[in-house]
C-alpha cells in the first residue's frame, strides 16, 4: 500500500449547501473525489489520513464555509485501556462470535440493516435504502474492504460493520446492529473489538470518522482514549491548542 498518489491529477467537486445532520440550523457542504478501481486503496489511505471519509466509491470531507465543527478522530490502539464500563460491555458480549467475510451483500445483512434503520434512523438519509443500494454500498468500492459479522450462540446475525483496511489501521465505515439487543451496547462493542484487532495485528490506529464536539450523538467517540483529532497542524492529541 505504498504506491504514491499523484494528487495533482485528482478531480475534486463541491456539493451544494444542505442542512447539517449534526448541528441544527446550520448548513453543510462537502468536497469529494471519485475512487479509481486501480489506485483506489492507495488513494483511500492517502485521503483518510487527510480527514476524508469513504462512501461507496466517493471520498468526501466537510468544506463548510462558516463552520469547522467536524473533526476526524482516530484512537491510539497500543495505549488504549478500556474503562470499567467498557469492560462490562466486553463481558456482556463474550458469547458472540465474529467472522470476517468478503465484501458481498447478503439478504441476511440487508434484513438486519433495514431493521436497524427503521428503528434508529427512520426518516434519515438512508431510511429508504433498498437492496440494490445496499449492494452498491458494500460491493461497488475501489478500496480494500471487509465486513465483520457478529453472531449470537444461536448463530443469528445481530451486528455487522463495514471496515476499510489501511496501511496503519482500520477505518470503520458503517456499522449496524439489532436494535432489540440494546442491552449489549453493540455499537460500542464493535469499536472495542476492532481496537483489540488492531492491537493484535500491530496496527496503531482505529479511525472512527467525524466527531462533533457540540453534537450529543457524537459524544461516544471521544470516550475511547487516547485519541487524536485532525486540526490545522495535523493529527494532535485531543485537547491540544489547535483542536478548534
Amino acid at each position: 500500500m505504498t504506491r504514491p498518489v499523484d494528487t495533482q491529477k485528482l478531480q475534486f467537486y463541491m456539493t451544494i449547501p444542505s442542512p447539517c445532520p449534526y448541528l441544527p440550523g446550520r448548513m453543510e457542504r462537502k468536497i469529494f473525489a471519485q475512487l479509481d478501481p486501480i489506485t483506489g486503496p492507495y488513494l483511500n489511505n492517502y485521503l483518510t489520513h487527510s480527514g476524508f471519509r469513504r462512501s461507496q466509491n466517493v471520498l468526501y470531507r466537510p468544506a463548510c464555509e462558516n463552520c469547522q465543527a467536524c473533526k476526524s478522530l482516530r484512537v491510539e490502539t497500543e495505549n488504549f485501556v478500556p474503562t470499567k464500563s467498557m469492560r462490562r460491555i466486553i463481558s456482556r458480549n463474550r458469547d458472540l462470535s465474529s467472522q470476517i467475510v468478503y465484501a458481498f451483500a447478503s439478504d441476511e445483512q440487508f434484513a438486519l440493516l433495514s431493521k436497524y434503520l427503521d428503528s434508529r434512523h427512520k426518516g434519515g438519509g438512508m431510511s429508504d435504502m433498498d437492496y440494490s443500494r445496499y449492494e452498491m454500498m458494500v460491493e461497488e468500492c475501489a478500496a480494500e474492504t471487509q465486513i465483520v459479522e457478529y453472531r449470537n450462540s444461536d448463530d443469528e446475525l445481530i451486528a455487522c460493520v463495514l471496515i476499510d483496511v489501511l496501511m496503519d489501521g482500520y477505518s470503520m465505515v458503517y456499522s449496524f446492529f439489532d436494535p432489540d439487543e440494546s442491552k449489549r451496547s453493540l455499537g460500542h462493542y464493535m469499536i472495542l473489538d476492532h481496537l483489540r484487532r488492531c492491537k493484535a495485528e500491530d496496527l496503531p490506529w482505529l479511525y472512527l470518522g467525524y466527531w462533533v464536539k457540540e453534537s450529543p450523538k457524537m459524544d461516544y467517540k471521544a470516550r475511547f482514549k487516547p485519541c487524536q483529532i485532525l486540526g490545522v497542524y495535523g493529527w494532535k492529541n485531543m485537547g491540544e491548542a489547535d483542536e478548534a
